[in-house]
């Protein structure tokens, strides 16, 4: 596996740890990739329930929350710290300046396209910013919008195909459309952000049901510079969730995945269970809105609310929440460690390029 740069930040195991929320990849997992060589990622999505204690409103409590993560991820790890900030989120623009302002080494930004992400860069930052996309359009068009006003190019982008876990970019006609598949994507992606090269090297991460090594060096074949994952991290001993929770996916088999609509307004993958049926029943319609979390969510039209759910599940209280998957959470067999996972990937890595006869 080679080392990639995003910007000069050296990343030696090409590697991205998924942001997950809600509670799910905090400080502990992603201090964890980022000491394998990978880059770590804290989810600030609901950071406001998890740091319910801290004074203020919820808004003030996400805001104290990601400093804090921030803070215990750099303290556990030397390595490469990143945050992902979905752009529905309603405090998007203060968990941006508060990344930066605590000097997060990257911020991805999904769950919407993030138009105006460089307009929050301050003299001397030296946080990278990486859109996350759904297609190559989309990466056209956030790289001209930000070299038209900012005069800045994406440090890297990902593109996450249809079989990523959590809030899909995709309508739901398009998830088993071979047409929008992520090995269709890659390439397209990787062309777009050639169009660049003589402003900038753009490296292409790609993201979404990527589980193995093989799959792995299928993607980085294509032209992708790393890969992002994020299912196969959950049942580590290090992820932030409770047992409860990681050993929901250790017990899922593929038949329990199935497609969700969120009240974000988009689909999602996640694992079926109590709580989902529930929904479904309309028995979890919300009887009001203590969070105003996200700019498109309307509680009154809303079957339930989303950042509870994926708090409480993160808790272990699966009656009242689920868990959002990729497409391959069958493979998670067993609790083990972020280095087993990551030596396990790094043999069926080299395994799949002997294979194939590659030095």
């Amino acid at each position: 596996m080679k080392s990639f740069f995003i910007g000069n930040l050296e990343v030696k195991l090409p590697v991205i740890q998924g942001g997950m929320g809600v509670g799910v990849s905090l400080s502990g997992l992603a201090s964890a990739v980022a000491n394998e060589g990978g880059i770590g990622v804290i989810s600030c999505a609901g950071l406001g329930l998890i740091y319910h204690k801290s004074p203020g409103d919820y808004l003030s409590k996400c805001i104290s929350g990601l400093v804090r993560e921030i803070k215990m991820a750099k303290e556990k790890s030397k390595g490469i710290i990143g945050v992902n900030i979905m752009v529905a989120l309603s405090n998007y623009a203060d968990m941006v300046r508060t990344s930066i302002a605590e000097k997060a080494d990257v911020i991805f930004a999904g769950a919407g396209l993030p138009f105006d992400l460089p307009s929050y860069l301050t003299g001397g930052s030296k946080t990278k910013l990486v859109p996350i996309v759904s297609s190559s359009r989309a990466a056209r068009i956030i790289c001209d919008k930000w070299r038209n006003n900012y005069g800045y190019l994406p440090d890297a982008i990902v593109v996450e195909g249809p079989k990523a876990g959590g809030h899909l970019g995709f309508k739901l006609n398009q998830i088993e459309d071979e047409q929008y598949a992520l090995e269709r994507l890659v390439p397209e992606v990787v062309s777009t952000a050639a169009a660049y090269e003589g402003e900038k090297h753009i490296p292409v991460i790609a993201a979404g049901g990527i589980s193995t090594g093989k799959d792995m060096l299928r993607f980085l074949d294509m032209g992708a510079s790393a890969v992002q994952m994020g299912t196969m991290f959950i049942t580590t001993n290090e992820c932030d969730a409770s047992e409860t929770f990681k050993n929901v996916f250790v017990n899922a088999r593929s038949e329990d995945v199935k497609i969700i609509q969120s009240p974000v307004g988009m689909p999602g993958r996640a694992i079926d269970g109590e709580f989902i049926q529930s929904v479904e029943r309309g028995n979890e319609v919300p009887k009001n809105c203590p969070f105003h979390c996200i700019k498109t969510c309307d509680y009154t039209k809303s079957p339930y609310c989303i950042v509870q759910a994926l708090y409480q599940a993160a808790k272990g209280n699966m009656k009242k929440g689920y868990a959002f998957t990729g497409m391959n959470v069958h493979l998670s067999q067993k609790i083990s460690s972020v280095k087993e996972v990551i030596a396990n990937l790094k043999a069926e890595f080299l395994k799949a390029k002997l294979e194939r006869g590659g030095a």
